[in-house]
């Protein structure tokens, strides 16, 4: 079912129609200022860290919830590790998200995440990646998400992105 989804993706994209994120918006931001203005998640400091120092602060879990902040563990492709804004969530092992500097200075939005751990709960997953118009071939160890504790649709969080920029351009 799920490749049916992605080939059924991929020839939209190939017509000149929507594809799961595309290059996105120049901005010269990183991606934990950009998420923490998107998700109101107040946490400082590497991407990385934000794990840990979300215990006791905010609910952390394996579950995506739309408007979570995904946290990517350091690992040698990402050593200090990465965030991205959950904005939608689209089967029990796909979300889109949106983020900073996963594409060097742009904001993509609503970018494809595949769950391709082997238990299902989202420690170890693949991306999107829209030059080549496909999921990357990399694996990325996850650490969890991070609940904002707001209700947020996928709308208002795509409009939001605009503002978020602003925000993180200014720190």
């Amino acid at each position: 079912m799920h490749r049916v989804v992605l080939l059924l993706l991929l020839a939209l994209a190939a017509c000149g129609g929507p594809s799961p994120g595309g290059h996105g918006i120049a901005a010269r931001l990183e991606c934990a200022p950009f998420a923490r203005a998107l998700s109101g998640i107040d946490i400082q400091g590497n991407a990385a860290d934000w794990w840990w120092k979300a215990e006791g602060r905010y609910d952390r879990g394996t579950r995506p919830e739309t408007g979570s902040v995904l946290v990517f563990s350091s690992s040698s492709l990402l050593p200090l590790g990465h965030v991205a804004v959950v904005s939608k969530v689209v089967s029990r092992d796909e979300v889109l998200v949106t983020q900073a500097n996963w594409m060097r200075h742009r904001v993509t939005t609503d970018q494809l995440v595949r769950d391709v751990s082997p238990s299902g709960d989202w420690s170890r997953v693949r991306i999107w990646w829209p030059p080549s118009k496909t999921l990357g071939s990399s694996v990325y160890p996850v650490l969890g998400f991070i609940y904002s504790g707001r209700s947020v649709s996928h709308d208002r969080l795509v409009r939001a992105v605009p503002g978020a920029i602003r925000v993180a351009s200014g720190e």
